[in-house]
């Protein structure tokens, strides 16, 4: 058995079918943490050259 923590709150998640929100331990963490990519406190750290920028250019 898995055992992982919730990245939202740290409470520990069994993960397996029975955990349908997992990595998250609950709905709320879930919507919890999508909030937060929402509002940009998270991000996925990127460099002034990325893969679109040549698409984008006029």
């Amino acid at each position: 058995m898995t055992i992982v923590n919730c990245p939202t709150c740290e409470k520990e998640v069994i993960w397996s079918t029975q955990s349908p929100y997992r990595p998250f331990c609950s709905k709320r963490c879930q919507l919890i943490d999508l909030g937060e990519w929402a509002d940009e406190k998270k991000v996925i750290a990127g460099s002034d050259d990325d893969l679109m920028s040549d698409y984008t250019e006029n």
